[in-house]
C-alpha cells in the first residue's frame, strides 16, 4: 500500500465552554516523515489528535489523507490508515489476553482468521513481546503494556502512526526500549510529547504549538536548540542540550571538550 500525504488546512475548533483550542492550524506531513508536535499544556496538542482520528470534527478547515477527507462517512477508512497509541495503554487494552487485544482490530475489519493470526504474530514480534501473547494485559509491566498497545495498532498496518506521550511514566530502561523500537518502525510518525529528548532523537521535523497556533516549525535540531523560542512557549531545552549540571559547560551532543591538566571538573563529567 503506497503511503499518502496528510494535509491539515486552516483548522479551527472551540469547545462548548468557548475555549478556542485551535486557531487556523495548517501543516503537511509527507510520507515517511517523523514529525514531533510539542507545546505546553493547553497548547492544542490533544485536540489536534482527536481531530486527526475523527473523534472531533473541525468547525472550520479540513484534514485530508491523500484524496480522502476526514468526515463521518470516511471514518472506517481513515482509522484503518491512521493508528493512534494513547498516552495511557490501559485505555487501549481491554481483552482477556494480549493476543486478543492485538487481534481485535483485524477481526473488526472482518479479515480471515489465518490473516489475523499472521498479523498478530508479526506485530508482536516487531515489538518483542511474542512470548507474552497469552498473558493478561493487566499483568504486564508499564513498558510491556506500551508495547502491547503499539502492537494492537501495528496489526492494522497503518500508513500513519500517531503516538501521544509514548514514554510517559516509563522507567529509563523501558523508555530506551520504546525509543529503540520506534526507530525501527518504517512508516509516517506523528509524535506528541513533553519528552523533548525523545522528539530530538526520533523526529526530523518539529512543530511547536502555542495557544492553538503554530509558533514555529522546522528541522528538529534548530527548533529544539532555540532556547529563547522554547522558553517563550513554556518549554525547556532537551536535557541533552542543557548545560552540564557539574561543570555548567554547554553540552555538545556526543562530543567532549578537552580538559586541561589539574582541571577541577570531575573526570566522570560526561555531558
Amino acid at each position: 500500500m503506497s503511503q499518502q500525504t496528510l494535509k491539515i488546512r486552516d483548522l479551527h475548533y472551540s469547545y462548548p465552554d468557548g475555549c478556542q483550542a485551535l486557531k487556523g492550524l495548517s501543516f503537511t506531513v509527507c510520507p515517511g516523515e517523523s514529525v514531533g508536535i510539542v507545546g505546553a499544556n493547553g497548547a492544542g496538542k490533544s485536540t489536534l489528535l482527536l481531530l486527526l482520528l475523527g473523534v472531533l470534527f473541525p468547525q472550520e478547515g479540513q484534514i485530508d489523507l491523500g484524496d480522502v477527507q476526514v468526515t463521518k462517512k470516511t471514518l472506517p477508512l481513515i482509522r484503518e490508515k491512521i493508528g493512534m497509541v494513547f498516552q495511557n495503554p490501559d485505555n487501549q487494552l481491554f481483552m482477556s489476553t494480549v493476543y486478543d487485544d492485538v487481534a481485535f482490530g483485524p477481526r473488526n475489519y472482518k479479515l480471515a482468521e489465518q490473516e489475523v493470526a499472521a498479523r498478530v504474530r508479526q506485530a508482536l514480534e516487531m515489538v518483542g513481546i511474542l512470548h507474552l501473547q497469552e498473558r493478561a494485559p493487566f499483568r504486564l509491566s508499564g513498558g510491556e503494556k506500551r508495547a502491547a498497545a503499539l502492537a494492537s495498532v501495528l496489526s492494522l498496518r497503518p500508513q500513519i502512526l500517531v503516538l501521544d506521550e509514548p514514554t510517559a511514566a516509563l522507567d529509563p530502561q523501558a523508555r530506551r526500549r520504546i525509543l529503540n523500537l520506534l526507530q525501527t518502525i518504517a512508516c509516517t510518525k506523528i509524535i506528541t510529547s513533553h519528552d523533548l529528548d525523545l522528539v530530538l532523537d526520533l523526529c526530523e521535523r518539529t512543530i511547536v504549538l502555542q495557544n492553538g497556533q503554530i509558533a514555529a516549525a522546522g528541522l528538529t535540531p534548530e527548533i529544539l536548540g532555540n532556547e529563547q523560542l522554547l522558553t517563550a512557549c513554556g518549554l525547556e531545552l532537551p536535557l541533552s542540550l542543557q548545560n552540564c549540571p557539574l561543570c555548567r559547560t554547554p553540552k555538545s551532543r556526543g562530543k567532549l571538550p578537552p580538559r586541561s591538566q589539574g582541571s577541577p571538573i570531575p573526570e566522570s563529567c560526561d555531558y
